[in-house]
């Protein structure tokens, strides 16, 4: 009787220790979602676009979108496709921080958003003023310098153009280049002198010179290069202009590491010399 009595006790001693690796193994079923998650949250993190900060270097180039008809900041020789201006000096001592070389994108005031957001280019240069317009799509450097809109003009007719109601007047032609904040000043405080749109930034200061138009509205920084280099033009109050501006840099949304690299970039340059012996060997 005892010895039957074993038995079933021995059975259920086996049956608890088969079960035994299977109540161990529990644990590891359960833990195989949370090692799901993990390797799914890698596979994100590698989808995620690299930051311009490491994508720059590992390219070589730096692409800097730019006008090229806007000096001193950016101007394209026509005759030979070479870029020179204040901001071509920058982009080129911003690409060779970040170990590479600069490569200029064509675009047009118009498209620079457009081109930027696009991924056609790593960051917009060449006199770019801020605005909350292009601020909604586009994040801006520190800025490089101050500047506003102020009238160039005839040297013989500086006195008669000083204010917008001087301006604005019927009778009074009014030239303005295309697709940025020019025309947007213009249109906005133009309503009774005669607007012309010049498709070519380059050439529309002749338009002055031959008597063609009368005045041109632009940033101050363009009026003090163009009368330097005509002598028949004058800056009207350049230190007093109509407007308060930035110029800065147009930079993707997003990518908060390159955009604390090249603020810091511009601060240094603009602190220690570097952009104000690019600006003066344009301006003086």
């Amino acid at each position: 009787m005892k010895r039957a009595a074993t038995l079933p006790a021995l059975a259920c001693l086996l049956l608890a220790t088969a079960a035994a690796p299977a109540a161990s193994s529990a644990p590891a079923t359960a833990s195989a979602p949370a090692a799901g998650h993990a390797a799914a949250a890698a596979a994100q993190r590698d989808r995620r676009p690299a930051t311009l900060l490491d994508e720059v270097p590992r390219r070589g180039v730096l692409r800097v979108c730019t006008t090229g008809d806007y000096r001193p900041f950016s101007y394209r020789d026509p005759a030979t496709g070479d870029y020179r201006g204040v901001d071509i000096d920058m982009a080129r001592d911003l690409a060779k921080s970040l170990d590479a070389t600069p490569r200029y994108v064509p675009t047009t005031w118009s498209g620079l958003v457009g081109d930027l957001t696009a991924g056609r280019c790593d960051i917009g240069m060449g006199g770019v003023s801020i605005t909350l317009a292009r601020a909604r799509s586009v994040a801006f450097s520190e800025p490089t310098r101050t500047d506003g809109k102020t009238p160039v003009v005839r040297c013989a007719d500086q006195d008669a153009y000083r204010t917008l109601d001087q301006i604005d007047r019927p009778g009074v032609r009014v030239v303005v280049n295309p697709g940025g904040t020019n025309e947007q000043f213009a249109r906005a405080h133009v309503k009774r002198a005669t607007l012309t749109v010049h498709p070519d930034n380059t050439t529309i200061f002749d338009e002055i010179i031959a008597g063609r138009q009368d005045v041109m509205m632009t940033d101050a920084s363009e009026t003090r290069y163009q009368a330097k280099i005509h002598p028949e033009l004058c800056a009207v109050h350049p230190d007093q202009p109509f407007t308060f501006s930035e110029k800065a840099y147009a930079l993707p949304r997003g990518d908060a590491q390159f955009t604390a690299y090249v603020n810091q970039w511009v601060h240094l340059a603009t602190h220690d010399g570097t952009y104000r012996r690019y600006e003066d060997a344009w301006m003086k």
